[in-house]
């Protein structure tokens, strides 16, 4: 899907109207929505907990390493290439991420892994490490993949996980909306006649909000790793992303311009945890792993089903960069992500006590059993 990606988006370049770009789009969303829930559940396949919000969100800082390259390859088409071969710099940005991203695609489908129990001994993985990555997963209960049925399938409905996970990971995908306004608030000191800042540096200057992403996404995963637990990190990515939204909200647009710049940098604190609630899905449903790639793809999908729309109605171009209404929108969005996590950790604990009940009630029957036996 990777290749089917790059493919048509150098394709994307050549659009001549909105509707091919449109339908160009679709198709490209259509590959690209299969990365995330897919490699999630794959790293899920693989590793323990004390592991798993580490590897989740290395891989998810490309997200925010990804618009660093791609900021400066905008501005560098914009300067370097618009108009070469009757083409505008932002034809050519479509052609290189293209180029870019095949040899990407090529080189992952020869070394990526499938599922330990599916994966062949081969120049990269040996048949006793294959066996070591079975019984790691076996020792934490993590189940690898049978059938799904339809039984199976409406089984997931009537668990708390389908519910509240989904809930937990659409609005945590939907508290990062601020972060959009930097740009608008940079053009408009602007004025016809006076450029106070180029296309260049309106491009390249926002890249600082995912310098702080990077560096808070790899704090959370060791944090969360280390404690192995996950609503820590969340509680206080969450707090912290209500603070910054209430100065942006409170904070006039340029009597103080070194207060907005610092707390735009901070607008993306949240969205290094995306690895961390996905970590989480994978632990919750581990036991059963259709539920878990099941749940894992339905967060993904109605996060970005939200993602969507919602930023255009509390985010209009018309209201940009003060944009009050989303600034306060996006506090309440993220107090109902602090409570999601709360929730989610009240039933996996009330889980845990329930099977430790049943535990202890089956050890204590087991011993009456033996007590009978002995006395017979």
């Amino acid at each position: 899907m990777e290749i089917v990606w790059s493919v048509l988006t150098m394709v994307l370049a050549t659009a001549k109207n909105f509707n091919q770009v449109c339908a160009l789009r679709f198709f490209i969303g259509l590959a690209d929505a299969t990365f995330v829930p897919g490699m999630s559940y794959v790293f899920g396949s693989w590793y323990k907990s004390e592991e798993l919000a580490k590897r989740s969100c290395i891989l998810h800082t490309s997200a925010a390493i990804g618009p660093i390259f791609s900021g400066f390859l905008q501005a560098a088409a914009y300067d370097g290439l618009n108009g070469v071969g009757g083409l505008a710099g932002w034809r050519w940005l479509f052609i290189i991420d293209g180029i870019i991203t095949v040899p990407i695609g090529l080189f992952g489908f020869l070394v990526m892994p499938d599922l330990p129990h599916n994966t062949r001994a081969g120049f990269i993985y040996t048949e006793k490490e294959l066996a070591m990555a079975r019984k790691r997963m076996d020792l934490i209960g993590r189940k690898p993949p049978s059938k799904f049925t339809k039984a199976k399938i409406m089984g997931f409905f009537n668990t708390w996980h389908l519910y509240m996970l989904v809930i937990l990971f659409v609005f945590y995908n939907n508290s990062r909306g601020p972060a959009n306004s930097m740009i608008f608030w940079l053009k408009s000191f602007n004025t016809e006649g006076h450029t106070k800042y180029t296309v260049s540096q309106i491009n390249i200057y926002p890249l600082g909000i995912n310098v702080v992403q990077i560096i808070t996404t790899l704090i959370w995963a060791w944090w969360s790793d280390a404690i192995e637990k996950r609503w820590p990190p969340i509680i206080a990515a969450g707090v912290w992303n209500i603070i910054v939204c209430i100065v942006l909200a409170s904070t006039p647009l340029y009597t103080n311009v070194a207060r907005r710049w610092a707390f735009y940098y901070m607008t993306q604190i949240c969205n290094g945890l995306s690895g961390i609630v996905l970590a989480w899905t994978n632990e919750l449903t581990g036991s059963d792993s259709e539920k878990r790639a099941f749940v894992v793809a339905t967060c993904s999908s109605f996060a970005y089903v939200f993602e969507a729309w919602l930023p255009i109605v509390i985010f209009p171009q018309v209201d940009q960069p003060r944009v009050f209404v989303g600034n306060v929108t996006t506090i309440f969005i993220t107090l109902v992500m602090i409570f999601a996590a709360l929730a989610t950790l009240y039933f996996q604990n009330r889980d845990l006590r329930r099977a430790r009940e049943k535990l202890d009630m089956g050890s204590i029957e087991e011993q009456i059993s033996e007590d009978k036996e002995s006395k017979e």
